[in-house]
């Protein structure tokens, strides 16, 4: 049960360190982000503040200007269309969005939009409160949604006086657009709510003209006909959690944006800072993200649980090792007994040893002289291979010189008969021709050696010497036996050893040639081609096809199909073993048309691929 419940203990206690380590770090870190906030907050509310008093001394001025108060006290075309003029002037200088004059009856006389297709000139505006307020004396400020064409704006309105009386309201709507670019630019999640608490300003539009607050059906009817908003639909800001933590400070959490990135969740928690504008009946609120917040609480959470426990392992493991101390001096004084007791065994071992070290001698003599007859028997059984491998490739010298020879004798003859004639130049070329035959032998010879060895592979060879010089080797033959020959072999260089490519293409032809002894029309294609890093090399003829039970025969030892005088079955075999040496291979295949084509494929020198 004690192994149950300490672990239980100290999970359980993990987990409450951690939670408390959370919680302590999150409100550190949200009074950090409160004072951060605060400093935000005073900065940017007098930004805005700012910003508006920019403006407030614009209405009181159209007082010292007398033509506005000409046309207000007697009205006619010419007055008004200089004050158009004046009004359009001093409205390009300040930067204000319109400036206009109302008369006693709320209707405009004239504004500086006067050329626009949006001009307010003439129109009604004495349901705004800001002339309601204004036309009796008080400062007038309002914002709203324009009733020409739904534009937002702050409008500043002043009673315009003449001897103490108020004859008319001069207004400036100024955008406050230039401060929701400053904060977007900033990275500032802001907004300001008017007196009805609708976000009128907000870094982010999706929020513009929301409620902060439940609207009622009352309210929501009452702020629908002061068409301050125009018509606007209200929708409300709904936080999924409001949590106040002080005055104008509180913990709210919303709904993330549609297009926020996936993978996100779908709330984003905000410390939300709010204070009164002065001059205004609006409030600035900074939200701060705790985002950062949280995400360090976690951090510190999990550390103070890992600190936790590895504390406790570290205790734990230290009242381990003082059982363990313990447990090795009691172990020591039993093994002071026992080994009391071991030098009384060891003695009497000994004896039993001294005689198992004789047999054991004894064995092992035994077996080095077996392993010294297995590894003779085995260097015989290498030697026998070898004599094995001898004698095949005996028998192939004997088969690849039988061409050279035929040839050597055709020539040695027909020299004697020149010398007999005197034709001494015939005689002469013949000769040089038998001492190439014989440096050709040699060089076969040669090459068959190298190959028993396995060794030597590497080499180059020119597919068009090669096919030279085995046609060259065959041309008696050829003479006696006309052929049609279709040559069409670009030339390559070969990774394989010039001689043995002649001697597989000597091979190859003379199959050929056998195979064709009874046709009456003879023909011989030689083709290649290049193909990546390989070169294919097909030898065709049309003599008859192999009957099929003996295809796979073809390339097997000492199998042939021709008479025990005419071969011995090993050219295919050698020529199959000297392609593989080079790294590639030898193939037959066989045409429906019939014949059969043999297939050489060779790999093509890497500079001469590229």
């Amino acid at each position: 049960m004690r192994h149950i419940i300490l672990p239980a203990l100290i999970i359980l206690l993990m987990f409450g360190f951690g939670y408390g380590g959370y919680r302590i770090s999150e409100r550190s870190g949200i009074q950090a982000l409160t004072e951060n906030g605060e400093l935000q907050l005073e900065l940017h509310a007098r930004a805005v503040e700012s910003e508006i008093n920019r403006y407030t001394y614009l209405p009181s001025l159209l007082e010292l200007e007398s033509g506005v108060s000409d046309l207000l006290l007697q009205p006619s075309t010419e007055q008004q269309r200089k004050v158009n003029q004046y009004l359009q002037g001093l409205n390009a200088r300040s930067g204000s969005r319109v400036t206009y004059v109302l008369d006693l009856t709320g209707r405009v006389l004239a504004t500086s939009n006067w050329k626009d297709a949006d001009s307010y000139q003439g129109e009604d505006l004495s349901f705004r409160a800001y002339y309601q307020d204004a036309v009796v004396g008080k400062q007038g400020r309002f914002y709203g949604i324009g009733s020409t064409i739904g534009e937002p704006g702050y409008y500043l309105a002043h009673g315009l006086r003449h001897q103490g009386r108020i004859i008319g309201v001069g207004v400036v709507k100024i955008r406050l657009e230039a401060l929701e670019a400053r904060w977007q630019k900033a990275r500032l999640e802001a907004f300001v709510t008017d007196e009805n608490g609708i976000i009128i300003l907000s870094s982010d539009p999706k929020r513009r003209l929301k409620a902060v607050y439940p609207l009622s059906d009352e309210k929501r009817e009452a702020l629908v006909r002061s068409l301050q908003y125009h018509w606007w639909t209200f929708t409300e800001l709904n936080p999924v959690e409001r949590l106040p933590l002080g005055p104008g400070v509180e913990r709210i959490t919303l709904q993330r944006s549609a297009d926020a990135e996936q993978g996100e969740t779908n709330t984003v928690s905000y410390l939300a800072q709010t204070r009164r504008l002065s001059d205004t009946p609006w409030d600035l609120t900074v939200l701060s993200p705790l985002d950062e917040v949280q995400r360090n609480a976690v951090s510190h959470g999990m550390l103070a649980a890992v600190l936790f426990a590895f504390i406790a392992f570290f205790m734990i493991a230290w009242n381990e090792r003082r059982k363990v101390l313990a447990t090795r001096l009691a172990a020591r004084e039993a093994l002071q007994a026992a080994n009391n007791e071991l030098e009384r065994k060891i003695a009497e071992r000994t004896a039993d040893l001294v005689a198992s070290n004789a047999r054991l001698r004894e064995e092992i003599h035994e077996r080095r002289q077996t392993e010294h007859n297995l590894r003779r028997t085995q260097d015989e059984l290498v030697q026998a291979g070898k004599l094995a491998v001898i004698g095949q490739m005996s028998t192939s010298i004997a088969h690849e010189l039988n061409q050279p020879l035929a040839a050597l004798r055709t020539l040695s003859g027909n020299t004697i008969r020149f010398l007999e004639r005197g034709a001494l130049d015939t005689a002469t070329t013949n000769l040089h021709t038998i001492n190439e035959l014989v440096d050709r032998m040699g060089r076969i010879t040669a090459s068959l050696r190298a190959f028993a060895r396995r060794s030597g592979d590497e080499g180059e060879a020119e597919v068009e010497q090669a096919i030279d010089a085995a046609l060259f080797l065959l041309h008696p033959r050829l003479a006696r036996t006309p052929v049609h020959l279709q040559r069409d072999c670009p030339n390559a260089r070969l990774a394989i050893d010039q001689t043995r490519l002649e001697q597989i293409l000597v091979n190859l032809m003379v199959n050929a040639l056998d195979a064709m002894a009874e046709q009456s029309e003879r023909q011989l294609w030689l083709a290649g081609e290049c193909a990546l890093d390989r070169y294919r090399l097909t030898v065709q003829d049309n003599g008859p096809c192999i009957a099929p039970e003996l295809r796979h025969h073809l390339f097997e030892p000492f199998f042939t199909t021709k008479p025990g005088e005419h071969g011995l079955g090993l050219g295919l075999t050698l020529s199959a073993s000297l392609a593989a040496a080079a790294k590639g291979s030898l193939t037959v295949e066989h045409p429906a048309e019939g014949g059969t084509r043999f297939v050489l494929s060779l790999p093509v020198l890497a500079d001469e691929h590229t």
